[in-house]
């Protein structure tokens, strides 16, 4: 098979992940899309949502001192969001508040993922960082406008999770961010932050949304096709009106079939 440019050599995939960042430079100069970039050290008066995200997860047999090295990469990258107001027409851009995760700023190797494998990388952790970020605005009235996957693979065992797999976030500098937009006529703003354990996060509004929003898994369970084990689910969004009380809409918003690609001898296997 025919290798790609950029998996020539080193320095062919460096020349690729340049133009790649040119790219989206140029694009975003083009669209002359307002990002968002006011802080305020005021909190808005309604909490939307809140969620805590483990740091520290038992991921398998990955090296704990990746999951170290991550502690430290949200530290820093935690503040530079912290308290961001998301106002009505203004897009959130992830990378354009952390900007990139280079060694000289502090960051460390941690845990990232590759091509559908586990490796290791200067700034990892970002993802658990967006993960969290498009849990707190699944659940708002606000447009994801860019959102990448990788749950094509299912790499890790279940640790105490909290979401449901397949709500995750791919992101790579620049090129792939995670975005969203204000299409309402309210004022949002994220409130993250971290503890010893827990990557923290809080979205907050000028005013109460008049929709209520809750995710919902169904028929989730695993199969075998050749030999080879899925996880298999639907998630859906709710939406329900605050005034009646009522589900205004039942949209199913990703379907998961992924491989397993972990000791599955403990899972329970529809055939």
């Amino acid at each position: 098979m025919r290798k790609l440019f950029c998996e020539i050599s080193p320095l062919t995939y460096k020349i690729s992940v340049l133009k790649c960042r040119l790219q989206r430079n140029v694009k975003d100069f083009l669209s002359f899309q307002t990002f968002a970039k006011n802080k305020s050290s005021e909190e808005l008066p309604v909490c939307v949502i809140k969620h805590n995200s483990l740091i520290r997860r038992r991921l398998g047999n990955v090296n704990i001192q990746l999951q170290e090295n991550k502690a430290v990469n949200l530290t820093i990258a935690a503040p530079k969001v912290n308290k961001i107001l998301i106002k009505p027409n203004e897009v959130f851009s992830f990378w354009k508040l952390v900007g990139s995760t280079d060694q000289s700023k502090g960051y460390k190797e941690g845990l990232t993922i590759s091509s559908g494998k586990a490796t290791q990388g200067i700034g990892g952790g970002m993802c658990q960082f967006t993960n969290l970020i498009h849990w707190m605005i699944l659940h708002s009235s606000m447009t994801i406008v860019e959102h990448h996957h990788h749950d094509s693979y299912d790499l890790f065992p279940d640790f105490n999770r909290k979401i449901p797999f397949g709500t995750g976030t791919s992101i790579v500098y620049n090129y792939l961010d995670y975005r969203f937009k204000n299409t309402t006529n309210r004022t949002y703003q994220l409130i993250v932050y971290t503890t010893d354990e827990y990557l923290c996060g809080e979205l907050r509004c000028s005013e109460i949304q008049p929709e209520k929003i809750h995710i919902v898994v169904e028929d989730e369970f695993f199969s075998k096709e050749n030999e080879t084990v899925y996880r298999n689910s639907k998630i859906y969004r709710n939406i329900i009106d605050r005034t009646t009380g009522k589900t205004v809409e039942h949209k199913l918003i990703r379907t998961n079939h992924a491989e397993v690609r972990y000791d599955t001898s403990a899972l329970e296997i529809r055939q």
